[in-house]
Order: C-alpha cells, then sequence, then structure tokens
C-alpha cells in the first residue's frame, strides 16, 4: 500500500500523508519484517484478515460472509469493557470489524497510544504479517502501537475512505491516529488533519447519535493541544454515552489534571481502575500519584506497570515514567538507566530521549548531553525542548549556541500556536527567564489568560507565580509559589522558584527553607538553577540563633494580601500593590524547566 496524497485522499481531508506536509513522518505501510519484535499477547485464537475488496470466511450452507461497514451478519459496535480492558463486547463484522481492531487510537492516551482489543473469531485463519497486522495482535493485548503500526493503520484508513466516504468510525479512527502522529513527533500540523477527520466523523454521525468514538478523538486533540477546557467539555460528553468504557475516564483524568481539580483527577482515577486493571491504568496511578505528592505509592505503582506490560511500545512508556520519577528524586544514575531502557525499546520514544539528555547533564557528562538534545530536538522539535537544550548551552560558556536555541523557543511555539496547540508554559518560561522586563509583563498577561479560563495546575501556577516575580510583583507573585509548592509534588524547580521570591521579601527563614529543599530534593536539577541555589544557600547563610522565625512564607503577603490569596484561589481579578522585587542574584536569570 502506498502513501495517500493529492487527488488520492478521502474527499475534505487533503494533504493527509502527503508530501506537502514535509514536517510529518510518511504513511506507509512497510513490507513484513521476519525480525521484528512480536508484541507477546495472552494466547487467543487469531482473527480473521480483513481485507477490503476480498470476501470473508465461507459461511454454512455456502458463500461467503461479505466486509463492510453495515454487514448485517452482526452488531458494528462496543458495548462496554470488563475490568481487563479486553471487553465484554459483540464483535463486529466486516470493516465495522476491521474499524474496532485499529480504533484502538481512537481511545488512545497521547503518551503511549493504546489500542482496545475485541475478540478473536475462532473461524479464521492467522493474521496477515506487517505492521497493519502487528497492530491488530497489539490490539488484542491492549498494548500501545508502534511508529510504524501506525502509519500502517493511516494509510489503510484512508484507502478505505477513497471509496467509503460515509464511514463516520473510519473518520474518527483516522482522526485520532493523526493525534498520535502529533504527539509521538512534535508535528503541530497533524492536529489540524485530525480536527478536520474528527470533525467529518460528526458530520456523519453527530455525537448526540452515538458518534462516541469521535467524541473520544476530540477530547483526545484537545488534551495534546493543550486545551483542557475543551478537553473536559468533550470527554463528559462521551462519558454520558458510555460511562463503562474506561478510556472516557483516562481522558477525564488528563483534563482534570491540567485544570488543577485535583479530587475530580481521583474521582476519574477511580473509574479507570474499577473498569480497567492492566498495565495502562497502572502507569496512569502512578502519575496520579506522583502529581498528589505520593512518591512511594506512585514509584511502587510504576514498577507493576513495566511488570504488567506485555509488548515493547508499552514497556518502553513505562520504564520512560519510572525514570522520570527516579529523576524527580535526584537519582540520576536510576533514571539515566530507566530512560536508556526504554530508547533501547523504543529509539523515536521523545520524553525518554528528553529524560536522558537531562540526565547526562546532572551527572557531568556535558558533551553527551549536547548530542542528546540535538538528537531530541530532531525528533521532536518543542518549545520546551528548545529552552532546556538552550539553558545547557548558557551554563557552558556558549552563548551563541544558546542564543540560536531561545530564538527557536518563540518560533516553535508560534508554529505551534497557528495549528491550534497551547505552548504557552514553556514560552511564558522564556519570557520570564531570558526577556527584559517588557517579555516578563508579557509572560504575566499570558499566564494570567490561562488561568482565567481555568488551567490552575501546579505547574501553571509555578509559572505564574515566577513570571509575576520578574515582573517586579513579588507579593502576588509568593502566592502562586506557595500554591504549586502545597498542592503539586515536590519539585525542585518549584522549590526553588518560592524561595528565591521569598529571598527578595527579606523572608530569609523561608527562603532558606526552601531553596535548601530544592537541593536536598535532586541537587543538580538544573544546569543553571541549581549553582544558582547554590548561591543563594550561601550567601543566606546559618540560621540566627534562638531558633526560626518567620518561616511559614506568608509573613511577607503583609496588608492587602487577603485580595491576592483571592485572585490566586480564582475568587477575584484584583492584584496586590506589593512591590517586591524580582531580581534574584548570580545565575538565576536563567531558569531550566521542568516538563
Amino acid at each position: 500500500m502506498s502513501t495517500v496524497s493529492g487527488a488520492d485522499e478521502p474527499d475534505g481531508i487533503r494533504g493527509f500523508g502527503g508530501t506537502g506536509d514535509p514536517g510529518a513522518p510518511t504513511a506507509q505501510v512497510t513490507p513484513a519484517d521476519p525480525t521484528a519484535p512480536v508484541t507477546p499477547v495472552t494466547p487467543v485464537v487469531p482473527a480473521a484478515p480483513v481485507v477490503p475488496g476480498r470476501p470473508g470466511p465461507p459461511r454454512p450452507g455456502g458463500g461467503y460472509v461479505s466486509y463492510g461497514p453495515h454487514d448485517p451478519g452482526g452488531p458494528d459496535r462496543f458495548d462496554h469493557f470488563d475490568r481487563r480492558g479486553l471487553g465484554s463486547v459483540r464483535r463486529p463484522k466486516g470493516e465495522a470489524a476491521k474499524n474496532a481492531a485499529v480504533g484502538a487510537l481512537v481511545v488512545a492516551t497521547l503518551l503511549t497510544g493504546v489500542v482496545l482489543a475485541i475478540p478473536a473469531d475462532p473461524a479464521g485463519p492467522p493474521p496477515l504479517p506487517g505492521p497493519l497486522a502487528r497492530a491488530q495482535t497489539a490490539a488484542e493485548a491492549g498494548a500501545p502501537a508502534t511508529t510504524a503500526e501506525l502509519n500502517a493503520l493511516i494509510a489503510d484508513r484512508e484507502t478505505w475512505l477513497r471509496d467509503h466516504p460515509r464511514d463516520e468510525e473510519s473518520w474518527a479512527v483516522l482522526g485520532s491516529a493523526y493525534v498520535e502522529r502529533g504527539a509521538r513527533h512534535g508535528d503541530w500540523a497533524a492536529y489540524g488533519k485530525a480536527e478536520q477527520a474528527l470533525k467529518r466523523s460528526l458530520t456523519v454521525l453527530p455525537g448526540e447519535r452515538g458518534n462516541t468514538e469521535a467524541l473520544l478523538g476530540l477530547a483526545r486533540l484537545a488534551n495534546a493541544r493543550g486545551d483542557f477546557p475543551a478537553a473536559r467539555e468533550y470527554a463528559v460528553l462521551a462519558r454520558k454515552q458510555k460511562p463503562r468504557r474506561w478510556t472516557v475516564h483516562r481522558a477525564l483524568v488528563e483534563a482534570y489534571g491540567g485544570l488543577g481539580d485535583k479530587k475530580k483527577v481521583e474521582k476519574s482515577l477511580e473509574s479507570v481502575q474499577s473498569l480497567y486493571e492492566g498495565a495502562q491504568a497502572r502507569g496512569l496511578a502512578a502519575r496520579v500519584y506522583r502529581d498528589l505528592g505520593w512518591r512511594e505509592d506512585a514509584a511502587a505503582t510504576a514498577h507493576d506497570a513495566v511488570g504488567a506490560a506485555t509488548g515493547t511500545a508499552e514497556k518502553a512508556a513505562a520504564l520512560w515514567w519510572l525514570g522520570e520519577l527516579s529523576w524527580e528524586r535526584g537519582e540520576a544514575e536510576e533514571a539515566l538507566t530507566g530512560f536508556d531502557s526504554a530508547v533501547r525499546l523504543v529509539p523515536d520514544q521523545h520524553q525518554a530521549l528528553a529524560g536522558r539528555a537531562r540526565a547526562l547533564a546532572a551527572l557531568g557528562r556535558t558533551d553527551d548531553a549536547v548530542r542528546a538534545w540535538t538528537a531530541v530536538l530532531a525528533k521532536a522539535p518543542l518549545p520546551q525542548y528548545a529552552l532546556e537544550s538552550g539553558e545547557l548551552y548558557e551554563s557552558l560558556g556558549r552563548d551563541a549556541e544558546a542564543e540560536r536555541a531561545y530564538e527557536q523557543v518563540r518560533v516553535l511555539a508560534d508554529r505551534a500556536a497557528a495549528h491550534g496547540a497551547n505552548e504557552n508554559l514553556a514560552l511564558a518560561r522564556y519570557e520570564s527567564d531570558h526577556g527584559d522586563a517588557g517579555d516578563a509583563a508579557e509572560a504575566v498577561r499570558r499566564l494570567e489568560r490561562e488561568w482565567a479560563r481555568g488551567v490552575r495546575s501546579p505547574r501553571a501556577a509555578d509559572a505564574l507565580g515566577w513570571a509575576l516575580f520578574k515582573a517586579g510583583r513579588a507579593k502576588e507573585g509568593l502566592v502562586y509559589a506557595v500554591r504549586a509548592t502545597k498542592e503539586g509534588p515536590r519539585n525542585a524547580t518549584a522549590s526553588y522558584h518560592r524561595g528565591e521570591i521569598e529571598r527578595s521579601l527579606g523572608l530569609y527563614g523561608a527562603a532558606r527553607r526552601h531553596i535548601g529543599e530544592a537541593l536536598r530534593t535532586h541537587p543538580e536539577f538544573s544546569p543553571l538553577l541549581a549553582p544558582a541555589a547554590r548561591s543563594a544557600l550561601t550567601a543566606l547563610g546559618d540560621p540566627p540563633a534562638g531558633g526560626p522565625r518567620k518561616v511559614t512564607g506568608r509573613e511577607g503577603l503583609g496588608t492587602g494580601s487577603s485580595s491576592v490569596r483571592r485572585q490566586a484561589s480564582g475568587t477575584s481579578s484584583g492584584t496586590s500593590s506589593g512591590t517586591g522585587t524580582g531580581t534574584g542574584t548570580g545565575a538565576s536569570a536563567g531558569a531550566a524547566r521542568t516538563r
């Protein structure tokens, strides 16, 4: 099967898979590789291959089962999913069966692209070899699809839709496949194609008439773009139709996490766990536990996810997250081991590649770290990665290379915005740390708009507090910094930010505590911030005799602080008249960032 492009593309979806988008990987079906690893699955009788245009298995009494999107031989939709995630389902017939198999991508997570399972047909021959067949095998196990399998599914659905433009399920599958492509490669143009396909699916069958797959695809697209309010709305609509589909609740976990609604995150996670107990649920639980500050629970559950993973891509995703948890604990060697293991399994997993670059820098292997960041940006040119690579160059005194990397931050963020992706957090951090006072003020305006529309995660609070500090509004910034450290996970960068804001306000005891906490959490958490934190702690000196005083971090708020607290909680848009400065010392003007 060849790439679909130009006049051969499905109507209404021009540009999909063609050469007009040089940044997107080519959607091709590659020949079967007999040496390629095959995802291990629970033994089942293989399903019959579904090939458009070919007859199916013989019918009792003569003739063949016809393959088509509305074959009367059986139902064409899932009913609900059981606790194993394999589904208490009825097997669709014909092309709808194939859509169900590849419909994995409709409900895949942004990070892992999980595909769902369909029961096997005991009368069918073994699956066809190659990426598409391997994707169907992965579906049996509920495992992630690889990039080659993803490309095969895209090409397959494009081919089918040329002749079957009224197949709403295939449009939803295609749209969600493009969401996954965008997330895998930092290819924002793929998000626009995903939106076209998903909306085309809703045109054929509106969401209120049962098009859950398109609604869920749009929820995933919104989460991928950082539009968490929209993701929540789409996922809630999907939940009304399919309350027992665990992937609906997973989309809600991601949306509520971006919005900073911890109670609803926990409730949605409980729903996931009540419906599905596989590796994907465990990996999701590990991320939620980490965000809640339950570090031991997060680590134990992440180890469980690695052990429960059945396929190559699924295990790589679990190993990446295990490495992230080690990194946040300051265990750079252990983190590097996890990242290396993930990259060996899936070489294009950019999250693990980025983690590897951070760990190498923390271990003093700076030449290797520079090469690693170059490889990361080649795989996924994200603003966050450009920012972190620039800060590594700056820490090494390679100012010209640092400047080129910083210039790319704004270029990449603007490119993302042109395709509907929200990279405001990364852009605001760049403006706060590497721009002038006007840039810091712009970062504040940018982040206040995000806050006003409900994006109030600990990461958003930390970014806004730091931007306010850099813009000369330290008293206001402290409120958000306190919120970030109290409601978010233990994070060295957030602790350092809070400590520097407290130091600027004369809260030396609290500053000493939080800057010290940053270094205890991770002694080398950033090539720029860690040295700045050590310099600041030295300047603060030992605490005075007579016991601690004024260490809560609230003393510097002063008169009028109640209005600022109301603003941080979202009940007032008023601002404090505090005039704390945002100057800092040493290398604190250059701030490395967490993910």
